[in-house]
Formats: structure tokens, C-alpha cells, sequence
């Protein structure tokens, strides 16, 4: 039995165990990441990777390679395109879906972008490996663990037969749905299950993107005589998904059945080849409880909703971000006791808005039309005319979703500075910045071209406007001393700042949420380290 010693364990590397591995690496901690898997295969579960998850690419210096990486280039249109079926009448359409556009915008540094996971994965992968501290296994299950006062034990089993005694200060449980970690600590999911049930099709079909006539989009939605549906190319060398309802628990498709499937649906006879085919449900649950003491569950061990506005990885990601610089300030001293401890304080209020949003859209687009709205006669016109006005007016907040990934905030949290200031009205589709203490820093293009996110630091960064004094920023730099806290000054030439900020000094927390603002310094780290509540 092999026998390894690391300051953090974490179980699972999709998006969310990648994303704590890289936060936790970059900033000098020993990172164990374990795979089940192999981590192979053309199945996505998520292909909208959004502002929000880009920006903290960029911190991490990878938003460009995945660009880069963009199967139809960075430019391809990110529309919603509804139709009856692929070669019938179009009903709606949504252009530049989730803020995709790859123009500049004053609300964030990155734009979203449609990629495959497994592609996001690969270059987060190659980012993970980079990081001296960070070792990964794959193909090697989690058995169990046990934990005292300073540490966690956790036993792994390769596919070899390898068993490794794992040694750890902290375990992470970002192992997805069916959790081991969830159930090794008697966490239990609560809310609804089984709500619907789809297939996943992924097939290869020459020719599919110019036997339509609605040109460029991300996803077709299918809404027809025979229930809804929807298509979309994913990849180079014509490989596109397919996902209809209609599946039944634990039901699969042969190829020929699914070939036939996508003919009937789409109303385009090609040859098809699939690559795979498998179902899923939607889900409405949320864990009960997420950590016990060093052992804490983030994405979909904890949380589970129907796919509808794109939020499911990128929020796992944001779990990883959260946990990431929250246990390396801590294991690094200048953490205090309560700091990983506010990761569900923090969080769970997130995901529980988030789920409530995906709910609300996941209700619209599964109500059934008439039939008649296929026919080739006034009476299907009309319905077509009525179905479209109604999907105009009702799914734009599938698909315009900036005011849910930029403008939740952490208001009440137990290290987040109180403020006697209204709380910000919350509309899912529009985001308008807001540097009250809770909230993302609102972020602004310099007169030099760079992103005003760029100066932040790894550790916090103090925003000092113009005409603050400058006493006030020295107080600053020496209680970070004193702490042993990493603190850059950020001093940028702008006046527009303190307008933007409403305040002469900002302190911004390591995942760029404000933790305190004011024109005097007020000796604040000790909450905001998680040091006194």
C-alpha cells in the first residue's frame, strides 16, 4: 500500500475539481486530484462556458487557449434559433445567447463562449499539470475516509488494484451527482428528481449544417407535433447533439433507433453515425448539509438542476474558485477558523437562487403545442405566429442570464463587511454593478486598455480612487502586515473609479467580490479573513 502525504485531496476532476486544483496550485498548495475515469469520451454535459467562469480563466492566463480552442471559431454566432423542426418554418430566434459576442463590453473582461466540456476540461487540465504542486491519477476510486482534528485519511483504489492511504489537511467532494463524498458524510439531496427524462445523441452527419436553411446558430430547439427537442453542432468533422424528450428511466437507444430518431425529428434524411447515446434527468435538489469539518462537497455533489440558462458547470466552478482561495488562506496562516467554514454560508444561497431561476425557465419550454403547428394552412400559421410571439416574450431569460451570473451577491455573509445601504434590486437578465460588500467588484476598461481585474492580486486587493488619503491606504498595508495577508495596492488613473466604487477604498477578496468599502480604514481583515464573526 502506497502511502501519500498532500495538503489537499480532492475527488473528481471535472470543471469543479480543476477549478479548486488550479486555485489551490496556483497559489503554492499541494493539490492530490483523483479521476474515477479516464476522463474520455464526445458526451458533454455542458457547452455555454460564461462570463463569468472566462474571467477566472483569465486570472489563470488560459482564456485565451480556449479561444483558441473554439471548434468553430470565436466568431461563430452564439444563436438560439426555435423551429418546428430543422427543415420546417422558423418560429423565434435570440441572437449572441449568454453575452457570447466577442466584442468588449464595460461589464466584464471575457465573453462567454459555446465549447464542448471536454474541450474547457483539456485546457484546464494542461493548466493543472503546470502547477508544480498539483499531482493527478486517474482511473482511481475513492473508498472512504476518516478525519480528526487536523486531518483527513482517505483510502484509494486504482484500476490496477493499487490501494494508496491518502493523507490530507482537507478533502474536497466535487464527484458529481452520485456523490461517495455526499454519502460518506450523510449529506442528503432534498427537492424533486426524475422531473424529465432525455436522451444525450452524439452523432457525426456530413452535410446536416447546409441541409437547413436558418443558417448559423448553437442550438436548434424543436418544438413540433412531436414534442420538443433540440439539435446543435458541438464540434469539428461534423459532430453535432441531439437531445429529445421522451426517454423513460434507464432507457437507452440502439444506433439504428437513434439514427432514425434524429431523421424523423429533424425531417432531413442523411446518414448519421452515432458516436454515443445515453439519457438524463432533470433534477431539482440541493444538499442538505455540505461539509462535515474538513471534508466539504462543491458542484454537482451538492447541487442539481435542470440545464436551462447554462448554469450548472459554470457554478461549480464558482464552488472551486470559492473553496479554493478560502483553504490555501487558511493552510497558509492568514485564513482564520471561520474562512472555510463561509463556503456554504456564502454559496448555498447561490445555488439556491440559481436553482430557483433554472426551474422557472425549465417550466417554459416543456409545455406542449398543438399539433396542428406543422400544418401547411392558415390554422398552422396562426399557431406558429402565436407559439413564436409567446417563446419571444417568455424564453428571453433563458438566454440573457448576466443579472444571475454577475449580479448574486453574498449579503449576510459571515465575512463580508455589514453595510447600511439597500440591498441591489436582482433581475435575472440585466446586471447593473454594485460595489456594496457581497457583491462582484464592478469591473471597468482602463485608459490603457487593460482590465481594471488585471491589477488584482492573489491575495486582496485595496481599490484606491483618486484623492483618497493616503494615510488611510498606509493603515492598510500595515494591518495586512501584521496579519501576515497578501494585500496589493490597486491605484488606477481613472477618476471614474470612485464614482464606480462609491468610496475611496475598496477591499477586493481573491474571487473578486467586495469585502469592504469605505473612505476610512476600519481594521476589517479579521472578519473578512474569517478571524471574527
Amino acid at each position: 500500500m502506497e502511502a501519500i502525504e498532500t495538503d489537499v485531496l480532492i475527488i473528481g476532476a471535472g470543471p469543479v475539481g480543476l477549478a479548486a486544483a488550479i486555485e489551490l496550485g496556483t497559489r503554492g498548495v499541494r493539490v492530490l486530484l483523483v479521476e474515477r475515469s479516464a476522463r474520455v469520451g464526445v458526451a458533454p454535459r455542458a457547452k455555454t462556458t460564461n462570463v463569468r467562469t472566462r474571467t477566472h480563466l483569465r486570472r489563470w492566463g488560459i482564456a485565451d487557449k480556449l479561444a483558441q480552442e473554439s471548434p468553430f471559431g470565436i466568431d461563430y454566432p452564439n444563436n438560439m434559433v426555435f423551429v418546428t423542426r430543422l427543415s420546417g418554418p422558423e418560429l423565434a430566434r435570440f441572437p449572441d445567447a449568454f453575452n457570447a459576442e466577442p466584442t468588449r463590453s464595460p461589464l466584464y473582461p471575457e465573453h462567454a463562449q459555446w465549447v464542448p466540456q471536454y474541450t474547457l476540461e483539456k485546457v484546464m487540465l494542461e493548466k493543472a499539470r503546470s502547477l508544480p504542486g498539483v499531482s493527478i491519477l486517474f482511473e482511481t476510486s475513492f473508498v472512504t475516509a476518516t478525519q480528526d482534528e487536523q486531518r483527513v485519511t482517505a483510502t484509494l483504489k486504482a484500476a490496477d488494484g493499487q490501494v494508496r492511504l491518502v493523507t490530507a489537511r482537507y478533502l474536497i467532494g466535487a464527484d458529481g451527482a452520485r456523490s461517495a463524498v455526499r454519502e460518506l458524510i450523510g449529506a442528503k439531496l432534498e427537492g424533486r428528481s426524475g422531473l424529465s427524462y432525455h436522451y444525450n445523441i452524439i452523432f457525426r452527419a456530413p452535410g446536416l449544417a447546409a441541409a437547413h436553411g436558418h443558417g448559423p446558430a448553437v442550438i436548434y430547439w424543436q418544438i413540433g407535433k412531436d414534442g420538443f427537442s433540440a439539435i446543435s453542432p458541438m464540434d469539428r468533422d461534423d459532430i453535432w447533439a441531439f437531445a429529445p424528450g421522451g426517454a423513460k428511466p434507464g432507457e437507452t437507444l440502439s444506433d439504428e433507433a437513434a439514427a432514425a430518431l434524429i431523421r424523423d425529428r429533424t425531417g432531413i434524411d442523411l446518414s448519421y453515425e452515432i458516436l454515443s447515446a445515453d439519457s438524463w434527468s432533470a433534477n431539482e435538489l440541493l444538499a442538505d448539509h455540505y461539509a462535515d469539518r474538513r471534508i466539504i462537497l462543491a458542484g454537482d455533489a451538492c447541487h442539481l438542476h435542470p440545464p436551462a440558462g447554462g448554469y450548472g458547470m459554470n457554478m461549480g466552478v464558482g464552488d472551486g474558485v470559492d473553496l479554493g482561495w478560502k483553504i490555501a488562506a487558511t493552510l497558509q496562516g492568514w485564513g482564520g477558523p471561520e474562512l472555510v467554514a463561509s463556503f456554504e454560508a456564502e454559496r448555498r444561497p447561490v445555488h439556491r437562487a440559481v436553482l430557483d431561476e433554472a426551474m422557472t425557465n425549465y417550466a417554459i419550454y416543456v409545455a406542449p403545442v398543438p399539433p396542428e403547428i406543422e400544418d401547411d394552412s392558415p390554422e398552422g400559421a396562426a399557431i406558429r405566429a402565436s407559439v413564436g410571439t409567446g417563446i419571444s416574450v417568455s424564453k428571453g431569460r433563458e438566454f440573457n442570464t448576466l443579472g444571475t451570473v454577475l449580479g448574486l451577491g453574498y449579503h449576510g455573509s459571515p465575512i463580508v463587511a455589514s453595510e447600511d445601504t439597500p440591498l441591489p434590486l436582482h433581475d435575472s437578465q440585466i446586471y447593473i454593478p454594485n460595489a456594496r460588500p457581497g457583491y462582484l467588484a464592478p469591473h471597468a476598461w482602463l485608459q490603457d486598455g487593460r482590465s481594471l481585474y488585471d491589477l488584482f492580486g492573489l491575495g486582496f486587493s485595496l481599490v484606491v480612487a483618486e484623492g483618497a488619503d493616503r494615510a488611510e491606504v498606509d493603515l492598510a498595508i500595515e494591518d495586512a502586515r501584521d496579519r501576515g495577508l497578501p494585500l496589493t495596492i490597486v491605484e488606477p488613473d481613472d477618476d471614474a473609479i470612485a464614482q464606480l466604487y462609491g468610496a475611496a477604498l475598496t477591499l477586493v477578496r481573491p474571487d473578486q467580490h467586495v469585502a469592504w468599502r469605505g473612505d476610512r480604514w476600519t481594521g476589517v481583515l479579521a472578519r473578512v479573513t474569517g478571524s471574527a464573526t
